[in-house]
């Protein structure tokens, strides 16, 4: 179905209305980091767990000096490879990004990087000043998320920055 006009909700917020059947995304906010015809695939960004950042950089055998951020807490970004992190950051420059496993959210200003690179830099005291840390995210087949939509499951609004971090 190639439709010039079909929906893309890459950096958008999907609300999960009160119906939500999916007791995983029940009063979810997802931020949507990529979405095509192919599937969608984003973070939630509201439900903190009890990890705090200090304890994650812990195990992972970097120390993290930034205070700002040490009693941040890490997010359930959803229900995909949760044992992996997912970096939610404001973009570092207009050229590439400096990661080495970065994908580059269209408008709105922000990457989300998987590699440890990222946590390295931010333990050396570099690395982005806005953060949002995921274990998992969250990931729609083809098709999927326009169905639940359908549905009635998800409202969709502008994303911004600021309602992230």
């Amino acid at each position: 179905m190639a439709d010039a006009s079909r929906l893309n909700l890459t950096n958008q917020f999907l609300i999960a209305m009160p119906g939500m059947a999916d007791g995983t995304f029940s009063g979810a906010v997802v931020y949507l980091c990529e979405h095509s015809e192919k599937g969608a695939r984003g973070l939630v960004i509201n439900k903190p767990i009890d990890i705090k950042l200090k304890n994650l950089f812990e195990k992972v055998e970097l120390s993290l000096t930034r205070d700002d951020l040490a009693e941040a807490p890490v997010y359930f970004g959803g229900p995909v490879q949760t044992e992996r992190g997912f970096v939610l950051h404001e973009r570092q420059s207009d050229v590439s990004s400096p990661y080495s496993s970065t994908l580059t959210i269209p408008g709105g200003g922000l990457d989300m990087t998987t590699s440890k690179d990222v946590l390295e830099a931010l333990s050396n005291g570099a690395g982005p000043k806005k953060i949002l840390i995921t274990l998992g995210y969250s990931g729609w087949g083809a098709g999927q998320l326009e169905d639940e939509m359908g549905r009635n499951g998800w409202l969709t609004v502008d994303a911004a920055p600021e309602v992230i971090f």
